[in-house]
């Protein structure tokens, strides 16, 4: 069972280059190996298969799940997320959970936050000078880090609140380079050597981070208020099949797991939307023209359904997806795919951001064309930011969902631009794709929104 090719650079080498450049890692494998190639990084994946082949992703994602052990796979991250988060369970645990979470991020329970999701997005930016550049990143930080808090949370105010928000934006801000984010990586730069080293500093912000969570969790149980609709409540009381409900270790591990799925993720997605948006004029335009076509106060479920803004949101996500791969699978069986037969433990990684730049499915990948959404469905094995299968972010809807409103919402109040006319470069940070540091913009102007009945963007299509 013949692995495909890949690099033949000493493993310790190309984690090295993973961890500090791996947009140019993955492109320049893809450019000399294709469509399937194999990485080795030592002790950490020995033989992880990087596809980014619409067909073999389709098998991988249809197969049955109790194929692959993906819960070991996402090993990685145990000590960020914890034990019990639900990205690193298989089987029946794995589905329990998943049971447990999806109904709190769906329908109308998700709609709910609607009104909150514009508000915050008021808050933050309402800060802004005009004249005065601001950090992109810190302000959809904030943005991102208050929905957390309050939709998930259920906290808006008070002590416990102030101290877990900036604890929490201080704890992201730790792996904001490649060079920082290499602790997560290495297993021995996991030292606790005293607050003042990395690692040291890192575990104390988990603790007092551990310590806030588990009062509040404890705090909402004796509370028993059946009327809070945050998500956090909800979870609390939802029960499965055996009328169990999730312990508190378990709770407390899937909020870590939504704050760093969820608050890292669209804050960074947010920046590169208001990047691209305001980098190509002729979007900015077409995208407030679909936006005042809803009038003086639209509804945010009238907002997240114009086509335009969802194509601008979906083709952000496509050229920078925040996470690189999906989670990866460790084979359990033996498996074929195309000319290839994976023997047991071989580690799958589905390729998103080699997948969403293949020429065949995007022309031009590296140029930002939102009316590519527009003119064409594609399909969940070519178009997969947020994962596939039983393995799909169970936050998707919601994230697409806060992620169009706070656009919308900025987009319609200011008018905004780039201190600086040059590209802003992609960088990792942590287990993510993010704008480089130092990405600024500024207020020109303020917009009111004018009515205009012609039809939005998009709308014939």
């Amino acid at each position: 069972m013949k692995l495909p090719d890949g690099p033949k650079t000493p493993p310790w080498l190309q984690l090295l280059q993973w961890i500090a450049d791996p947009l140019g890692y993955m492109e320049t494998s893809f450019q000399r190996y294709g469509d399937f190639f194999t990485a080795r990084w030592g002790n950490l994946y020995p033989k992880a298969v990087f596809i980014s082949n619409p067909q073999a992703i389709q098998e991988i994602f249809t197969a049955d799940p109790k194929l692959f052990d993906s819960g070991r796979g996402n090993g990685l991250g145990k000590v960020v997320v914890g034990e019990h988060s639900i990205l690193l369970l298989d089987g029946s645990s794995h589905q329990r959970r998943r049971r447990l979470l999806t109904p709190p991020f769906h329908g109308e329970r998700m709609q709910a936050y609607g009104d909150l999701i514009c508000t915050l997005a008021k808050q933050v930016s309402s800060q802004w000078t005009i004249g005065k550049p601001f950090s992109v990143r810190k302000s959809m930080q904030e943005i991102s880090l208050r929905v957390i808090l309050q939709a998930v949370f259920g906290l808006n105010e008070g002590p416990r609140y102030e101290e877990l928000r900036q604890l929490l934006a201080e704890m992201m801000d730790m792996t904001v380079s490649p060079l920082r984010a290499s602790m997560l990586f290495f297993k021995f730069l996991q030292k606790d050597l005293g607050a003042w080293s990395p690692w040291g500093s890192f575990r104390r912000r988990q603790q007092q981070i551990d310590r806030l969570l588990y009062a509040e969790i404890q705090d909402r149980r004796r509370q028993n208020d059946l009327e809070r609709s945050d998500i956090l409540s909800l979870m609390i009381s939802a029960r499965d099949e055996q009328d169990q409900q999730m312990t508190d270790e378990e709770l407390h591990d899937e909020l870590i797991t939504l704050l760093l799925a969820g608050h890292e993720t669209t804050a960074s997605s947010l920046c590169w939307a208001l990047y691209w948006i305001h980098y190509q004029p002729q979007v900015r335009d077409k995208l407030l023209q679909e936006l005042n076509s809803l009038g003086a106060d639209p509804d945010p479920t009238d907002i997240v359904r114009l086509p335009y803004l969802t194509a601008v949101c979906q083709e952000t996500l496509r050229i920078y997806p925040p996470l690189f791969l999906t989670w990866p699978r460790i084979l359990k069986a033996p498996l074929k795919l195309g000319d290839y037969h994976f023997d047991t433990d071989t580690v799958l990684l589905p390729c998103i951001y080699l997948t969403h730049q293949r020429e065949d499915l995007y022309p031009e990948p590296k140029q930002f064309k939102p009316e590519r959404f527009l003119k064409r469905q594609y399909s969940p094995f070519e178009f997969f930011v947020f994962g596939g299968s039983n393995r799909r972010c169970v936050g998707a809807a919601l994230a697409m969902f806060e992620m169009k409103l706070v656009v919308a919402t900025i987009v319609s109040n200011y008018q905004l631009a780039l201190t600086d006319s040059q590209p802003v470069k992609p960088q990792r940070r942590g287990f993510f794709l993010a704008p480089a540091a130092g990405f600024k913009m500024m207020i020109t102007g303020r917009r009111v929104r004018q009515e205009q009945p012609s039809q939005p963007v998009g709308s014939s299509i």
